[in-house]
């Protein structure tokens, strides 16, 4: 092994590279302070060179580097702050400068994620613990390790970026990931999304997990055992994830959330929740339950309480609420300041958006525009919004809103559950697929995803569902369900719900003004609907009086009922009578 030296180059007043390079790598890459300087863009960064085939940019762990992760040729970068990590982007075309200063980019054939692609290998870790089903789709386990080893092969003399980021806000659950990225911006979003370590805990981190994120690889479904060249594949016994032949970048948020959904509940006694969270002055803490596009980002964005998370949460024994993330990953299509200014606002240098179009001869983006996507999305930091709990915890669990974007105008905009029907509700997950969530979806349509995560869920409902049981029994909380789909007839006939009114009746909700009014049951669904709410139209908050056509309303609610109890046949087995008591009613048919 030929003998290593040091050597210090000087790229900028007070700033400089610290490279630790072979007599034979000098003569191979004929590197130079000019290249180093071009490299790197004048920033302060630490290279390392542990073997003579690979260049190290950054910083890493001090007894680690990329040979370690089965790459022993190229340039890895590792952990390189969000400026140059855009900058590279932009350098190589891959992405464009908006007006706001956060970069854009377009994540290619797919701008949604892939749920039929998603896959768990199947060994003596799964084998009996998940819930086999077409969300959790098994992977042979010699399969994986081609398939991983093949993917470092196709990343191996490329220039790679490398993140060590934790996952948990509470330090009794953090979980260390390193992410493997091909393309600078997908690293990018990495340091949004999760949170960061400091530069000292940098050079000791040691990773439990590891994701391997090549959008660029795509795999032959005939000897790589996938259902196409896309693939999202976690194995908890290696415990390595891969993401591979999509861009989007909701893939890898999306394995780590559904790897931590398997060993919190499984393992460690804490209920993982697809929902956001925030907590108020008093201390209390509300939680937002909803698939992505009912509104769990922008209603837990509320300029008078405490952002602790947008997406992904934890609920521990001890009753404390933490985010899983360190970032925020928010629709923005018809995104205006008007309605949504905190998620505006965060739009600035650092911010990823995806997919986005722009104002004609300008580099101003256009909201409105949805003809790349419907799922038009931006990621950025958590600290880009003003208002947030530091850190993302929270406790004494006040209120909990079950969000479904009821796509037949249905539903009550908002009505009080029962523990019976919360139970009901939680196993039942309805909502409508939003448009562009899911490749495929052009318009929202009927959906049951249980928990209101089922793609996410690797553990059958029921423990799911017993765990927040308890959780909701032992807390005393209010459960709310907030319809913020259609109103006044179903889609393409009625209009979206109004979203001043249903921040109105969810501030009404937090403040304990819907304790005093009155309420009326709901006929068929049996939930409590308030018969007034302070900045809300009366006639609104019972779903007929909207409908011009009331025997069609009828008729569509009994549909939407007779949905709900065929849906949950599945789980009636396991259902205490409680639960099963909180089943919507149904009409017979004459």
């Amino acid at each position: 092994m030929p003998k290593k030296v040091w050597s210090n180059l000087t790229i900028k007043k007070d700033q400089w590279v610290k490279i630790q390079l072979t007599k034979q790598s000098f003569n191979k890459y004929k590197i130079a302070p000019q290249s180093i300087e071009t490299c790197v863009k004048g920033l302060t960064l630490h290279h390392s060179l542990t073997q003579i085939d690979m260049l190290e940019f950054g910083i890493r762990p001090l007894q680690r580097g990329a040979t370690d992760l089965g790459i022993p040729e190229g340039k890895a970068y590792w952990n390189l702050p969000p400026e140059q990590l855009a900058m590279i982007a932009l350098d190589h075309g891959q992405a464009r400068m908006t007006r706001s200063g956060a970069i854009t980019i377009d994540t290619g054939e797919f701008t949604g994620r892939s749920p039929k692609d998603k896959f768990t290998v199947k060994d003596e870790v799964t084998e009996n613990a998940v819930w086999w089903n077409n969300f959790n789709i098994p992977f042979d386990s010699t399969k994986f390790n081609h398939l991983h080893k093949k993917m470092l092969a196709y990343l191996n003399g490329k220039n790679i970026f490398v993140r060590d980021v934790y996952a948990c806000a509470d330090p009794r659950y953090r979980m260390n990931v390193r992410v493997i990225n091909e393309y600078a911006w997908s690293n990018l979003f990495v340091y949004n999304m999760f949170l960061r370590p400091t530069e000292d805990e940098l050079k000791t981190f040691i990773p439990e997990w590891t994701i391997v994120n090549a959008p660029g690889f795509k795999a032959d479904p005939k000897v790589d055992g996938t259902r196409q060249h896309n693939f999202s594949i976690i194995d908890f016994k290696r415990k390595i994830i891969l993401v591979g032949g999509s861009g989007y970048t909701g893939e890898i948020k999306k394995g780590v959330f559904s790897a931590l959904n398997f060993i919190l509940p499984h393992q460690k006694n804490v209920l993982a929740m697809h929902c956001s969270a925030n907590i108020g002055e008093s201390g209390d803490t509300a939680i937002f339950f909803g698939l992505s596009g009912t509104g769990k980002t922008t209603l837990s964005a509320d300029p008078n309480r405490k952002l602790i998370g947008d997406d992904e949460h934890g609920w521990t024994p001890d009753n404390t609420i933490f985010n899983f993330e360190g970032g925020c990953y928010a629709k923005t299509i018809d995104l205006s300041e008007e309605k949504e200014p905190d998620i505006f606002h965060a739009i600035k240098a650092g911010a990823l958006l995806e997919n986005v179009c722009f104002k004609k001869d300008s580099n101003d983006v256009d909201f409105s525009d949805c003809s790349r996507t419907e799922n038009t999305r931006v990621s950025y930091p958590i600290d880009h919004i003003h208002n947030i709990a530091k850190p993302s915890l929270g406790k004494n669990p006040k209120n909990i809103f079950f969000l479904t974007c009821d796509a037949y105008g249905v539903l009550p905009p908002i009505a009080k559950l029962t523990p019976g029907q919360a139970a009901f509700h939680f196993i039942s997950g309805y909502t409508a697929k939003v448009a562009g969530t899911e490749e495929g979806v052009s318009e929202p349509t009927m959906t049951f995803s249980t928990c209101f995560g089922a793609p996410f869920m690797p553990l059958h409902p029921t423990k799911y569902a017993e765990m927040l049981s308890k959780k909701m029994q032992e807390a005393s909380v209010n459960v709310w369900m907030v319809n913020t789909g259609w109103s006044g007839g179903a889609y393409g006939v009625g209009k979206r719900m109004n979203l001043k009114h249903t921040r109105a009746m969810i501030t009404a909700a937090l403040n304990g003004e819907l304790n005093s009014v009155a309420f009326e049951k709901h006929e068929l669904f049996g939930v409590a609907m308030p018969k007034e709410c302070p900045g809300v139209p009366s006639e609104i908050l019972n779903p007929r009086n909207t409908w011009s056509d009331k025997d069609a309303y009828d008729q569509k609610a009994n549909f939407l009922a007779e949905a709900f109890v065929k849906n949950f046949e599945k789980f009636a087995e396991c259902a205490n009578e409680e639960i099963l008591a909180g089943a919507p009613h149904t009409k017979v048919h004459a």
